[in-house]
């Protein structure tokens, strides 16, 4: 039974739902500063784990014969028959994804829109669209990526302004970096499995360039959350100390590529985005 409960837990890829959480709950303590209603704030951070949970069982679903052939994902819960037939693992995606739905419509209707919005980004243009056909796949399908974001925020503030837009584009913008870093270190697997990773279908040096302009990209977004968001020094000095490290590892994977540089920036990046919404969150409670 344990196994059975551990390999569902797996299927949900709770790395990558831990940290969307986090960047919800970033927004909803940006919106809210100190002044946070329990039931609200649980509501949408149940909303996001649920949803987010959902789409990546989903997507494991979807990718289930790409998972079989990489030795980085062969041993997920369906390709490994943890969960057999891989039937289950969809159905029980689909319920966790309209449930996640159901209680973002307890929100209010711009977060029930974001949800959707997202579930179907990641689900649809994403995973069952592009990410086999187009090398760039993860610029469109990243859009999901910032609507736990702007769900937090919305949870709130009922609306979308320009500080929670710039949250999400952060988040937007860290996902090409943080993907295709994963794909270069990892690129015999991805080209194994014919996924057109833009490591994969690029020339190194191409790709290493491609990944330092959307880090560039990401760094000048996080500044402009300064400005425009009326942070404090907290914030400042953190988005400017995170942003000189990440752009220093990536202008070191760009002077000289190698998957070893390549597997830095990766486990970089997530500690990155952790820690600038941490940053953001403490700059508003303490003000």
């Amino acid at each position: 039974m344990l196994e059975r409960v551990k390999a569902y837990y797996e299927v949900t890829k709770p790395r990558v739902w831990y940290l969307l959480v986090f960047t919800a709950l970033g927004g909803y303590v940006v919106a809210a500063g100190g002044s946070i209603d329990p039931y609200l704030f649980m509501l949408t951070i149940v909303a996001v784990t649920l949803g987010s949970a959902g789409a990546n069982t989903i997507t494991c679903y979807i990718d289930r014969d790409i998972d079989a052939v990489m030795n980085r994902t062969r041993l997920r819960p369906i390709p490994s028959r943890r969960i057999y037939p891989a039937e289950k693992a969809l159905y029980y995606g689909l319920t966790l994804a309209i449930l996640s739905v159901a209680l973002a419509m307890l929100i209010n209707p711009l977060a029930t829109l974001l949800m959707v919005f997202g579930l179907v980004d990641n689900i649809v243009i994403y995973s069952k669209v592009l990410k086999r056909r187009n090398p760039i796949s993860i610029i469109l399908g990243g859009f999901s990526g910032g609507a736990p974001t702007l769900i937090g925020y919305a949870a709130v503030k009922n609306t979308i302004d320009l500080t929670s837009l710039l949250m999400a584009a952060l988040v937007v913008l860290w996902i090409p970096g943080h993907i295709w870093t994963l794909a270069l270190y990892a690129r015999d697997d991805y080209a194994r499995a014919r996924v057109p990773m833009l490591p994969v279908v690029v020339e190194e040096r191409v790709a290493v360039r491609c990944i330092a302009s959307t880090s560039i990209l990401m760094v000048a977004f996080s500044l402009g959350i300064y400005f425009v968001g009326a942070f404090g020094a907290i914030y400042l000095t953190a988005a400017a100390i995170l942003g000189a490290v990440v752009l220093a590892v990536n202008f070191w994977l760009v002077v000289k590529p190698s998957k070893e540089r390549a597997w830095v920036g990766f486990k970089l990046s997530s500690p990155y985005l952790a820690l600038i919404f941490l940053a953001m969150m403490l700059d508003k409670i303490v003000a």
